[in-house]
C-alpha cells in the first residue's frame, strides 16, 4: 500500500490538495470494502469509528474529491442511493454489475462483456464508446437453491 498510498497523495498534490488524516481514513474505509459497494453514509459511519468528531459533510466532500480526480467510481444499484467503489486504472470501462432480486447481493463481474457490441455501435453509427455501466438483475446461485 505505501506506492499506492505515495500515487494518491501525488495524485492529491498535483491537484492542489492536502492528503489529510479524514481522507486518508475515508479512502481506507473505500479501499478495505471493495466489495460491498458503500453509500456515503456507510463510508461516515465507519470513518466515525476512527475519527467521532468527523462530519457527514466532510466525508461528502472527500469522496466527490476522489471521484473528481479518478481515485473512486459511483454505482448506482438502484436503490435510491449512490455507492462508492476504488477505481482502477488498468479497467478500460467500469465492471458490470449482477443484483440479487431476492437477497441483494452485488457480485462484480471483471470480464468487458460489451465489447463485439462496442464494435457494432462503431461500425453502425459510428459512435465511439468511451464507458459503460451494465447492472443485470436477477436471482444469485444460493437463492436460487432455495
Amino acid at each position: 500500500m505505501a506506492s499506492k498510498e505515495t500515487e494518491i497523495i501525488n495524485t492529491l498534490q498535483t491537484g492542489g490538495y492536502r492528503f489529510t488524516k479524514q481522507r486518508q481514513a475515508v479512502l481506507e474505509v473505500i479501499s478495505q470494502n471493495r466489495e460491498n459497494h458503500l453509500s456515503t453514509g456507510e463510508i461516515f459511519g465507519e470513518v466515525k469509528k476512527k475519527y467521532p468528531q468527523i462530519g457527514l459533510a466532510t466525508v461528502y466532500r472527500t469522496v466527490q474529491l476522489f471521484e473528481k480526480i479518478g481515485l473512486v467510481q459511483h454505482i448506482s444499484l438502484d436503490d435510491g442511493r449512490m455507492r462508492y467503489q476504488m477505481a482502477d486504472p488498468e479497467e478500460k470501462h467500469e465492471h458490470h454489475h449482477l443484483i440479487c432480486e431476492i437477497c441483494g447481493e452485488v457480485i462484480d463481474v471483471q470480464e468487458d462483456m460489451l465489447e463485439h457490441l462496442e464494435q457494432h455501435v462503431f461500425l453502425k453509427k459510428g459512435f465511439t464508446v468511451t464507458n459503460h455501466r451494465l447492472t443485470v438483475f436477477g436471482i444469485c446461485k444460493n437463492c436460487s437453491n432455495h
